[in-house]
């Protein structure tokens, strides 16, 4: 039997109709191995490395499709570059479909990096370095994945490929938002919108500027303008039927709870849009939305704690939540000590159903913060609370005065200068 099969449309066939996937997988290979170069044999190929990528994902064999890329390179030598950069972009693409291949993605991609350097395939080579970048912050490796962008920026401006520009700009951003320098996250998404304006951005893309772009915002506290983001990358992924949609929408309700419009959030989930979304995300930001209205602290841990993954996890929703904890907290503390001039921290404890070292850590960092004057008397285990002290007008009005009178002194003193003069 040949060590290969004829790349003809039979062999595909031959292929479909095997008994298993394994006997699929032999033949496809076979059908890569035929060493004949003409047009529809290279087209009859194509096919081939499709339908075996979808295999090898559909197996879970991530090490053969990196296997398969370095085996087909004699093969790409015989195809244009434009169509051998889709090959590439599509099988480093069915790796990440596969779960907990990360690591993988990342060895494929250096790979790739280094081959494309020596076949001078400048095109692919800005491609795969941009996604080695992606993989590179997923992996929390942020100080080599923005070296890896600092050169392909200075790269691809020089070449104006303004679509891959704000694809790598969009990145920075992200890369300098996560290690919280916000003025060059900023700047970085300036730089994407500046470039994004100049040409036709796919929708996806736009939705990713405008996800992003409420992301910088909310993290400002400017929650209005924030929300208006969101919603419009909300109505960008829906309408592609991205799974970001939810994202959008679970941040879009977090702006809403925090300038205090937790009422808005059942009615936007309610709505024909939110519905299609139903799930633990959307339930997770009504738990929070009851919770505050309810200004109860105990059903938001609860939430906190029931939606661990979609409240905790997510870095975004869990550092706003953290703020409105705080202040949910405040608000209690001092609604709670109002009536008392001196009080047991047990007892505010509980009243307010939190441990009594939480609550004490809490009320000395709030004499601090001068969010009321009193004091810890720990001896006793007792917040002694003083009364607000009132300052005398009178010092005020004084101090004026005498501001003023050292003004006409002044002004004396420079007109008898010129008398004498």
């Amino acid at each position: 039997m040949a060590d290969y099969l004829p790349a003809t449309t039979e062999s595909l066939a031959l292929a479909l109709e095997a008994n298993s996937a394994a006997e699929s997988i032999s033949i496809l290979q076979r059908v890569l191995a035929d060493p004949s170069s003409s047009p529809d044999n290279l087209r009859i190929k194509e096919q081939a490395i499709t339908n075996l990528s979808d295999l090898l994902r559909q197996e879970n064999k991530a090490e053969d499709l990196r296997t398969l890329l370095t085996q087909l390179r004699p093969y790409f030598s015989s195809i244009p570059k434009a169509k051998t950069a889709k090959i590439v972009r599509s099988i480093i693409d069915t790796v990440a479909k596969i779960p907990n291949t990360t690591e993988l993605q990342i060895s494929l991609c250096k790979e790739m990096v280094q081959w494309t350097r020596t076949e001078k395939r400048t095109f692919l080579r800005q491609r795969v370095e941009a996604r080695l970048a992606a993989l590179l912050m997923e992996t929390k490796e942020y100080t080599e994945a923005l070296s890896l962008l600092a050169g392909l920026i200075k790269e691809v401006r020089r070449l104006d490929d303004k679509l891959l520009l704000v694809d790598i700009e969009l990145l920075e951003s992200k890369l300098h938002f996560s290690l919280r320098n916000l003025p060059k996250a900023k700047a970085a998404l300036t730089a994407a919108r500046t470039a994004a304006n100049a040409i036709y951005v796919p929708p996806a893309q736009q939705g990713t500027i405008d996800l992003q772009s409420g992301i910088l915002h909310a993290e400002e506290k400017d929650y209005k303008t924030a929300y208006s983001y969101f919603f419009e990358a909300f109505e960008a992924f829906n309408a592609l039927e991205d799974p970001r949609a939810v994202y959008s929408m679970k941040y879009m309700l977090l702006c809403k709870v925090m300038v205090n419009q937790a009422d808005d959030v059942a009615g936007i989930i309610s709505s024909k849009a939110g519905l299609q979304y139903l799930g633990p995300d959307l339930d997770a930001m009504k738990a929070i939305a009851d919770a505050y209205s309810k200004r109860s602290l105990k059903l938001f841990e609860a939430s906190l704690e029931n939606f661990k993954p979609q409240l905790e996890e997510d870095p975004i929703v869990h550092r706003h939540l953290s703020s409105l904890y705080d202040t949910l907290l405040e608000q209690n503390l001092c609604r709670l000590i109002e009536p008392f001039s001196r009080v047991e921290i047990a007892h505010i404890a509980e009243l307010i159903e939190l441990p009594v070292e939480h609550v004490e850590r809490k009320l000395s960092q709030m004499i601090l913060d001068k969010k009321f004057a009193g004091t810890l008397d720990q001896g006793a285990g007792c917040l002694i609370i003083f009364n607000d002290p009132k300052t005398d007008a009178i010092y005020e009005a004084t101090l004026d005065t005498i501001s003023n009178v050292a003004k006409v002194v002044d002004s004396l003193f420079v007109r008898s200068a010129k008398i004498m003069a």
